[in-house]
């Protein structure tokens, strides 16, 4: 068995293989739509939130008119989310919050943003991260996960594994962990049939499911024809 790979192997590698790609899947990615679709995205497939939200925002694209809409018309809006009509309580909520007591705009410190209804440590990094570009880390069920299966850390919680990263990791990097993550749990490292035979993280993996006999290079652009990018030489230094 390998040995647990080292944090800037890990991240480095990642960084290439997806360069300036975003995991944010939505459209016209403003604080707004990244706050509220990030708080449907809780429990749901990626691309459903993404469908969803952007119906959402087809009706009621502002605080404004988000904080006005009838709960029950939210409610039908997002019932292909899970746990819609907790979600529905909430983005509403939150939209009259906003209102009341930032003028309609969405807040960018971690404090602030934790006082929205609906919004846990995750979400307020994705909007730090997303909409800010401020350094935080926003450990979701991709990071935690693949996080874990890297052996990057051992932690049982996501608010362990943002600790444990955080410890690992200088300040710069962490705006960037979780979209590389993300990206790499999407396309690669898929939960139950992770693609182990291209993956450019194969030989340092503790727990991958298939062995590769690959050159690093094919593997790279084997992971960007994953990744629906062109096939191209990249640097591997």
């Amino acid at each position: 068995m390998p040995h647990s790979p080292k944090p800037q192997f890990v991240f480095k590698r990642l960084r290439r293989l997806f360069g300036n790609a975003t995991a944010y899947s939505g459209s016209e990615p403003t604080a707004f739509r990244i706050l509220v679709g990030t708080v449907l995205s809780a429990r749901t497939k990626d691309e459903t939130t993404a469908r969803v939200a952007n119906e959402l925002f087809k009706h009621y694209d502002s605080p404004e008119k988000l904080a006005r809409a009838p709960l029950k018309r939210i409610e039908q809006l997002i019932r292909p989310i899970g746990f819609y009509r907790a979600k529905s309580r909430y983005i509403h909520a939150l939209a009259q919050q906003l209102l009341r007591d930032f003028g309609g705009l969405v807040p960018d410190s971690m404090e602030a943003l934790l006082s929205l209804p609906g919004v846990g440590r995750k979400t307020a990094s994705c909007v730090l991260n997303y909409a800010f570009q401020k350094q935080a880390i926003a450990v979701d069920v991709h990071v935690h996960r693949i996080a874990n299966w890297l052996g990057l850390v051992r932690t049982k919680t996501p608010e362990q594994t943002e600790a444990a990263l955080k410890a690992l990791y200088p300040q710069g990097q962490w705006r960037h962990l979780n979209n590389v993550f993300v990206l790499f749990g999407q396309n690669l490292c898929l939960p139950k049939t992770p693609k182990c035979g291209i993956c450019v993280l194969n030989e340092v993996c503790p727990v991958r499911r298939q062995k590769t006999e690959i050159p690093l290079k094919a593997r790279f652009l084997e992971g960007r024809a994953v990744f629906n990018q062109s096939w191209r030489v990249v640097g591997l230094d």
